[in-house]
This record gives C-alpha cells, sequence and structure tokens, in this order.
C-alpha cells in the first residue's frame, strides 16, 4: 500500500506538475509513452488488479517482486523458474503464488494476464514471443533479444498482436531523465552536437556457484551464447537516452573491444570503446570497464550552449563562469538537499573539469541519483513506476507509445556495436532490419 501511494506521489504527481507548467500536450510530444500512466488513467483502473506471473527468479527477478508487492493494482498470481533455489526464494515472499518448472505450463494458465520476464537474454525473444501467442501482456527486461534476427521477430510479432509489450528501459520512467529531454527539447542547451556516455565498475561480474556445471547457468552474462556482455547488460540503457534526445539513429559504429584485466574463462569484453555517428555527423562516444569505477556513470547531452548530464541530474551553460570551487558547490547542492542520494563514483565534482561552470539541477527539490555500481538495481531509477505502468496497461490493454520501439532500436545498436568490435570494422545499420519508426 505505502509503495503505491509513493508511485503515485511521485512520478505520476511529477508528470501533472508538468503538464500544468507547460501544458500537457507539449509534455506528451516529447515524451509520449507517459500518456499512458497519467494520474487520471490511474483513476481509470479503480481496484482492479493485474494478475501477474514472474519467468525468472533470479535476483533481477526478485527485485521485481519487491516492487510488485507494493503496488494496488498487483497481484503475482505465478512463479516460475528451472533454478529451484531462486524459486524458493521467491516463493517465500509469494506464498500464495503458483510455481512452475516450465514457463511454457505457465502460460497455459488462464488465470494469468501478464508476464514478466526476467532471464538470462537468450531466452528474452523466445518466451516473449511464446507468451504473445500465448495471450499473455508481456514485460521483458533489456535487451531485446540476442541476435538481430530475434529482435525483428519481436518486433513484428508485436506489430500482429493487440497484447501490451514493454521492455524494462528505465530511464524512460526516471524523472531526472524526463525533465532532462524536455529541457533539451525547449533549448536550452542550444543544439545537440554530441554525446559522451560511459559505465564503468570494479568487479569481476561473476557470481558464486553451488557447482561447476552450474557456472556458465548462473553466470550467463560472461559467455557469447547467452550474453553480448557490457553492450546489452549496460549500454543499451544509454544509447536509447542518445535517440530519445536526438530523434534519429546512428548510421553507423566503430568502436574496439577486449579482455583487459579478467582473465578467466569469460568469452564478453571486460572494456568497450565505441563511436556512433549520426548521419548529421554528431556522434555518441561509449565507454565502459568493469576494473576501474572512478569516473562511475554519466550520460552527457553536449549542446552548443551547455551540458545536460541526465544520470547526475544537473546541467551546465557554456555562457556561466562560477568562482565557487568544486567541492563548495558539492556542499551547497547537499545543504540544499539537492540530492537524495550522492554518486559513490562520479566525475562532476573533479575541479579539473567542471569548477569553471555552475551545476543547476535538472529538478527542483530531491531526486534519486545512482553510482551505477548495482548489477541488480537501483532504487527510484524508474523502474517502479515503469512496472506500475504495465500492470496498469494489462487491465486497460492500452499499449505504450513507442516503448518497444526505442527498444528495438537501442537493442539492434548494440548488437551492431558488439560486432563492430568483434570484427574490426565500420559496421553501417542494415536495411534489412530498419522499421518505420527510425529516423536516420
Amino acid at each position: 500500500m505505502k509503495k503505491e501511494k509513493q508511485v503515485d506521489a511521485g512520478l505520476r504527481q511529477f508528470i501533472k506538475d508538468l503538464g500544468y507548467v507547460t501544458g500537457g500536450a507539449a509534455l506528451l510530444g516529447t515524451v509520449p509513452w507517459l500518456q499512458s500512466f497519467t494520474p487520471d488513467k490511474l483513476n481509470e483502473i479503480k481496484k482492479e488488479k493485474a494478475r501477474i506471473g514472474l519467468i525468472g527468479t533470479g535476483s533481477r527477478g526478485q527485485y521485481h517482486i519487491h516492487n510488485l508487492l507494493g503496488m494496488q493494482h498487483a497481484e503475482i498470481v505465478a512463479l516460475c523458474d528451472d533454478y529451484e533455489p531462486n524459486l524458493k526464494t521467491a516463493l517465500e515472499l509469494c506464498p500464495n503464488a503458483k510455481t512452475y518448472a516450465d514457463y511454457k505450463k505457465l502460460l497455459e494458465s488462464k488465470d494469468i494476464d501478464g508476464v514478466i520476464v526476467a532471464t538470462p537474454l537468450n531466452w528474452h525473444a523466445v518466451i516473449t514471443l511464446d507468451a504473445l501467442s500465448a495471450g499473455k501482456h508481456v514485460f521483458c527486461e533489456k535487451a531485446m533479444a540476442l541476435t538481430m534476427e530475434e529482435c525483428k521477430a519481436v518486433y513484428e510479432a508485436y506489430q500482429q498482436s493487440d497484447r501490451v509489450l514493454y521492455f524494462c528501459m528505465q530511464r524512460m520512467f526516471d524523472e531526472k531523465y524526463i525533465k532532462g529531454i524536455q529541457l533539451i527539447a525547449s533549448g536550452l542547451i542550444g543544439e545537440v552536437v554530441g554525446a559522451r556516455c560511459h559505465w564503468f565498475r570494479n568487479n569481476d561480474w561473476s557470481r558464486p556457484v553451488p557447482s561447476p556445471e552450474l557456472k556458465r547457468r548462473i553466470n550467463w552474462r560472461l559467455y557469447r551464447e547467452s550474453s553480448c556482455g557490457l553492450m546489452t547488460e549496460l549500454a543499451c540503457h544509454q544509447l536509447e537516452v542518445c535517440n530519445l534526445v536526438t530523434k534519429r539513429i546512428p548510421e553507423s559504429v566503430v568502436g574496439m573491444g577486449d579482455i583487459v584485466h579478467w582473465k578467466d574463462d569469460r568469452e564478453v569484453y571486460d572494456s568497450v570503446s565505441l563511436t556512433y555517428r549520426y548521419k548529421n555527423g554528431v556522434k555518441i562516444t561509449y565507454e565502459s570497464l568493469i576494473a576501474n569505477m572512478f569516473n562511475g556513470m554519466e550520460d552527457q547531452i553536449l549542446g552548443s550552449k551547455g551540458t545536460m548530464n541526465l544520470a547526475s541530474g544537473m546541467y551546465y551553460l557554456e555562457n556561466e563562469v562560477g568562482a565557487n570551487s568544486a567541492i563548495e558547490q558539492l556542499l551547497a547542492q547537499i545543504g540544499d538537499k539537492i540530492f537524495s542520494a550522492i554518486p559513490a563514483a562520479g566525475a562532476s565534482w573533479r575541479p579539473e573539469t567542471k569548477k569553471a561552470y555552475q551545476p543547476h539541477p535538472i529538478i527542483k527539490g530531491s531526486f534519486s541519483v545512482s553510482d551505477g555500481m548495482s548489477m541488480i538495481g537501483a532504487d527510484k531509477d524508474g523502474s517502479d513506476e515503469m512496472l506500475s505502468s504495465f500492470c496498469q496497461a494489462c487491465i486497460t490493454g492500452e499499449k505504450g507509445k513507442d516503448i518497444v520501439e526505442e527498444a528495438y532500436s537501442a537493442s539492434t545498436l548494440c548488437l551492431i556495436g558488439d560486432q563492430a568490435m568483434r570484427e574490426q570494422c565500420r559496421v553501417e545499420y542494415p536495411e534489412e532490419y530498419k522499421i518505420p519508426y527510425m529516423e536516420f
């Protein structure tokens, strides 16, 4: 009960307030997927509940369970996993749910409205396709699929379906990203001339296993049969943000990927560096590694009049020069309670890079900032609001505008980036995978 009230008073109130300030039409024109998530829409479902089945009960699945348990319009009625320890833990959280070891059996149930797919990446497409075919609404983790062919198959199946399909690209529901995208569209930072995104951690990205034969199964992120590593796990989110801001898709990519530090039997890179190029010459520079966390996570949109750092919730204008030191700026922000969380690692306050600029908060008042270190999910990063919107859609049947298209675009960009690194060449976006939604 308490959680749902927080969601309603949080993002929903934020959307309502933005509508008063800018006009509802102007807001939804910038971020149209929110048209299904207004306070008025929530009131329409009254006391109805979406009956949810969860496929995949590992750490991310359990993260979703905790969010679902606080939503008045959701009920977890089924759990599925072929790994018994995870299923047992999930059942302790949802003792009234029916359990399955085979997801196809779960899909046969008439008592389920929608399913959440929180499995390894190589299962995303096949389960999503089967669930849509079974008449279920689907909320799937990112990325959309492991291959370009699978992404296209999911997209085409959705076009033929009357079911709701969401992919967990949670930045689309994060308050500071929503407001930041709107500010960029208003011209605050001028013409977008580039984007600079990075995500750094320092851990081996592996998890302990109870027996050797489970190694590849539990640590699926490290192997080519089930993952593209940093690209599909992290870059997917950040490339999507760049697409939302520019309202177009890069036409090509070059990059380098290597296993630099973690010399185990992993098959995916622990260090990636790529440049995506838009048709108009604007470029995204993207870098990620998991053997150094000094720079943390940033999503910087570079404009001719300023810079918007969507990850930290701050923007900087080119025509302002501040006299305060970086640490004085940080202390002032903490004192004003602009932050509800401070990144453990990040470049925003290093004097050699930011001291000449006055920082401005994207949102007035308290907001959440993630340090990007968790492998499970951060609080208040938009995931719970997006899941709440999906549950609402399971009741109303209303599809979220542009959500599938944006997930398709970001996922396929990750995959061609991975291809560019593996083949050590420039890769053009393939004609056969372009969809009508895309602008190049």
